[in-house]
């Protein structure tokens, strides 16, 4: 028995059914009653139960409900039969027929014997049958006939009814894996749907936009299966239809009809599932697709409205007033190249144009998108007129200044007069005429060039007044005081006098050179006693002059220096990042900016937001400069990264100097000059800076400031100092060891330089002895480098000289003597207990009475770091080891003898000090073995007592051989200098 709830389909009783032992031949009784054939079967009676009830409740199934109302007809044909089969039907059929009956026709064996047992017995066991309708034996299908029409009937029945057992089952397979589909799709598109209802909306791009691909993939595969559900619908409507095509004359059985009006039910359940998904889903693909331009709204209004911050905070930093007429066009001009480079304005207008564009198209987020379109176009109006207020202030103060700097040179240019005028040229009547005259005629100009009345000038620019103008008011009424003075006093000396005038200002020439041209210092001032010389604060007020003008060149050339570094990163690095351009970039430059182009960035942040602004502090105190300098001292060394950079720089340039990209730059730069002039001036602006500061130092001795002034001075030279010579450093090839661990470079430079060798107590000299090597020494820390010059051919810095290196010396292991035989400009590096000797010959004494100093600061250093490890140890073990181990040494390496008076010694060894000798030799006797000889004392450490070691250090400094070694040891705890690697 079918114990499972679900419906039966064909599919899964398809073998069953093939057996054919009952069939719907698609005929109707005539009152509308389905009709179940049970055809000749000879094996009815192996049939199973299970197989014999699932077909009989599937065949029950297929028609329509008023049909199967009515109740079915079932025709038995058993003619060729025995009645045994007859009644084993009938007993199954009563036992287990699902569905309500009608009428049961039995056409019986046809045999005179079955025939006649057949009414017998079923006379006699009709009440066995349990039939609740009415069971007729037919002996012929001519009796049949009268109780069924014989068009629907089938051909084997007498009948005229087509059927085809296979197609049924293929028609009843398809058309319910159809239904099936229908109801699986609609079922799939309701879940999509729900899905789709219940999606909250991302408040990201990226989720929103992975949310809407998502949906649009998942829409199309639905969309495809539908297609593929309609395609089989159609196909199998086709089939249905096929024998109508075929022959317009068919005519269908009620169970073909029926089939073909469910097909066309589930296709068009399909047509409507499919149009209420379409619509459903334009709605929410336009709701995905407005959040995701509100997302993209949202996210570009966040970005514009941080720009248009920066926009406010940069245009806050443009000063509205400058201190010069130079620099209130400089900042002018960097305000017309800002607006032009800054497009946020537009971008924000553009945006708020978008956000009305999205509202007009009925945009869901329309409460959202307004105030952000109001805000955006507020906002920049705001910025807007702050650009034309400052502008407009600017011009203004452009004004201004120039009238301020129209009225500061006349009254420099008459503090400049009053100190030129020869008054030993008064002495006549004629020439303090002339002097007078010349006053008269200069005051005689004042009235285009002076400040007029303050409340007039007040009135007229009092949005950008500033200290300044006051400043220089004062400075105007000062200089005419001292001009009323000088007036008077020539006045007087243009009467006939017999007292010779004394000169009382320096010839002229000292003040007509330009300050920044005079090598010399500034002229001193003879003071005189008769009352006619020039005051004091005349002179003050000059120097004070004069460290303006270097003021006014320090800030004016930072500007243009600024500025020019904004325009080679701008025209030049930032168009290498352009894909525009990127095509005219050639293979040698691709991905090389930092090596063209170095650390110029971090220069130009630094200079731009820092330097440059501190050092307009100190307009109104030029003398204390200095300070701004010592303060970024440490900043500015970033110049040194730069300069070593600069040899592949060069190199680069010069593969690539021709190229298409580098001329299109140019071009559009409108620069007369190559990008290698640009690359070159952070190596000539932090050269500028020690000529600047020489000069603010010679006007401003004995001020404030003149002290921080030569110590920045100092400081810059000590930067240039180690650009130099960290170039050279870079140039040494052959050293197989890290250079930065021999601790920072000290000296370097080129001398003579000649060996000696001592084997025993023979002093071998080379054969080269008068024909000297030619070294570039190193002096590091810890290690003196003797290195082989190679001068390079090319251009720039390629033709600088490259360094091979030679050899090295530990400098815990070497001694100097000051002066050599024969020569001042000699001296002695030595080692080994002068085993080996360097006599290095300097270009001069000064080089080498600097490069003496300097290894002596370094062996000094050692010495002292070597006595306080010493007595550190002394102090704290001797209570207990001095009795015992006083003069004793241990060997630290192993030494076979030369000769009969040497002493073999090994590693470990313990010697007790005998006598010293010369040349670090001492006389010992070997503790272990009893044998005495002479031995390298290098070679030894104390134990403990008297460090003859240390004497011998100390010994050699007083003794006035000018000799110093650190070569010994300390004690026996501690590793001696010679061993130390780090």
């Amino acid at each position: 028995m079918q114990l499972d709830s679900s419906p039966l389909r064909a599919a899964d009783i398809t073998p069953d059914l093939k057996k054919q032992f009952a069939f719907l031949s698609g005929g109707r009784g005539d009152n509308g009653s389905p009709i179940i054939v049970f055809p000749e079967f000879p094996t009815f009676g192996d049939i199973n139960d299970r197989e014999f009830h699932n077909v009989l409740a599937y065949l029950t199934s297929v028609p329509s409900l008023s049909s199967t109302g009515v109740g079915f007809i079932l025709v038995i044909d058993r003619r060729q039969d025995k009645w045994a089969a007859v009644k084993g039907t009938l007993l199954r059929i009563a036992g287990s027929f699902p569905g309500n009956l009608q009428l049961v026709l039995v056409l019986r064996p046809t045999t005179f014997l079955q025939r006649t047992v057949s009414d017998i017995l079923f006379k006699l066991n009709k009440d066995e049958f349990k039939m609740k309708v009415p069971v007729i034996m037919l002996s012929s299908i001519t009796e049949l006939h009268s109780y069924i029409d014989r068009t629907q009937l089938t051909q084997e029945l007498g009948g005229t009814q087509e059927y085809c057992h296979e197609k049924w089952i293929s028609h009843r397979t398809a058309i319910e894996g159809f239904a099936l589909m229908v109801k699986k799709t609609a079922q799939t598109l309701q879940s999509f749907g729900t899905e789709l209802a219940e999606t909250e909306l991302p408040n990201e791009i990226q989720a929103t936009t992975f949310l809407l691909s998502t949906h649009s993939t998942k829409k199309s595969k639905m969309k495809e299966d539908l297609l593929v559900a309609l395609g089989q619908g159609s196909r199998l409507l086709e089939s249905i239809n096929e024998p109508v095509v075929q022959d317009p004359d068919y005519t269908m059985n009620q169970d073909e009809l029926e089939n073909l009006a469910t097909v066309q039910r589930l296709l068009s359940q399909l047509d409507e599932t499919e149009r209420a998904f379409d619509e459903f889903w334009v709605r929410h693909h336009t709701k995905l697709e407005q959040c995701l331009q509100l997302r993209h709204f949202e996210h570009n209004y966040r970005e514009v409205r941080a720009l248009l911050d920066q926009v406010s905070e940069k245009l806050a930093t443009f000063s509205e007033v400058g201190i010069s007429p130079a620099h209130v066009e400089h900042i002018v001009s960097e305000l017309d190249t800002y607006e032009e480079r800054v497009c946020t304005l537009d971008r924000a207008l553009a945006l708020s144009r978008d956000g009305d564009e999205l509202i007009q198209n009925s945009h869901y987020a329309e409460d959202s998108i307004q105030p952000k379109c109001s805000e955006l176009r507020a906002i920049s109006e705001n910025v807007s007129s702050s650009l034309r207020a400052k502008k407009d202030h600017l011009l203004k103060a452009m004004e201004l200044h120039q009238c301020l700097e129209k009225a500061s040179k006349w009254v420099d240019d008459g503090i400049y007069l009053l100190a030129s005028q020869p008054v030993d040229k008064c002495q006549s009547h004629e020439g303090a005429e002339l002097a007078l005259q010349e006053l008269e005629r200069y005051l005689d100009n004042a009235g285009q060039n002076q400040l007029t009345d303050l409340s007039t000038i007040w009135t007229e620019y009092e949005a950008v007044l500033n200290q300044q103008l006051k400043k220089i008011f004062q400075k105007q009424v000062l200089m005419q005081e001292m001009f009323d003075k000088r007036r008077v006093s020539l006045k007087k000396l243009a009467a006939k006098q017999t007292r010779p005038v004394q000169p009382v200002a320096p010839r002229p020439e000292a003040f007509i050179k330009s300050p920044l041209s005079s090598p010399g210092q500034f002229p001193h001032r003879p003071t005189y006693s008769n009352g006619r010389h020039a005051s004091q604060s005349e002179e003050e007020e000059n120097l004070a002059v004069l460290r303006r003008h270097v003021m006014n060149e320090l800030l004016e050339t930072e500007r243009a220096y600024v500025e020019e570094l904004l325009c080679v990163m701008q025209g030049y690095a930032s168009e290498m990042d352009n894909p525009a351009m990127s095509h005219l970039i050639p293979a040698p430059l691709q991905n090389k900016k930092e090596i063209l182009f170095g650390n110029m960035p971090e220069i130009y942040h630094f200079h731009k937001r820092t330097f440059l602004r501190e050092l307009e502090q100190y307009t109104d105190c030029p003398q204390l400069v200095g300070r701004c300098f010592l303060e970024r001292m440490t900043d500015l060394q970033i110049y040194e990264k730069y300069c070593h950079n600069k040899p592949r720089s060069e190199s680069l340039w010069r593969q690539c100097s021709d190229c298409a990209f580098f001329q299109e730059c140019q071009k559009k730069l409108e620069h007369k000059l190559g990008l290698d002039s640009y690359l070159l001036k952070p190596v000539q602006r932090i050269t500028k800076y020690q000529l600047l500061l020489k000069e603010m130092l010679k006007y401003s001795k004995g001020c404030e400031g003149a002290a921080d002034l030569q110590e920045a001075l100092t400081s810059i030279l000590g930067i240039l100092k180690a650009v130099n010579d960290s170039m050279h450093l870079i140039a040494i090839t052959g050293y197989e060891g890290n250079l930065s661990e021999l601790g920072k470079l000290l000296m370097q430079g080129s001398f003579n330089v000649w060996t000696e060798h001592k084997k025993g107590h023979a002093k071998v000299k080379d054969l080269a002895r008068f024909k000297p090597m030619q070294r570039h020494l190193f002096l590091h820390e810890k290690a003196l480098l003797f290195c082989k010059r190679r001068e390079e051919n090319g251009e720039g810095y390629e033709k600088a000289p490259s360094y091979s290196f030679k050899q090295s010396l530990n400098m815990s292991a070497v001694g100097i003597t000051e002066n050599a035989k024969g020569d001042n400009k000699k001296f002695e590096i030595w080692c080994n207990s002068r085993e080996e000797v360097y006599i290095v010959q300097a270009p001069t004494t000064e080089v080498k009475t600097t490069w003496v100093n300097e290894i002596r600061k370094v062996l000094t250093t050692q010495l002292e770091a070597c006595r306080g490890t010493e007595r550190r140890f002394i102090s704290y073990y001797t209570a207990f080891f001095y009795v015992n181990c006083a003069g004793k040494y241990t060997v630290i390496a192993d030494y076979e003898k030369g000769n009969a008076k040497e002493l073999s010694v090994k590693n470990g060894d313990v010697v007790q000090l005998v006598r010293e000798g010369d040349d670090g030799q001492w006389f010992v006797r070997n503790l272990s073995s009893s044998k005495e000889g002479w031995i390298a004392a290098a070679n030894l450490i104390a134990l403990i007592g008297k460090s003859k070691s240390c004497q011998s250090l100390t010994s050699s400094e007083g003794s006035g051989s000018g000799n110093i070694s650190t070569s010994s040891s300390c004690s026996e705890t501690y590793t001696s200098f010679s061993d130390i690697k780090s």
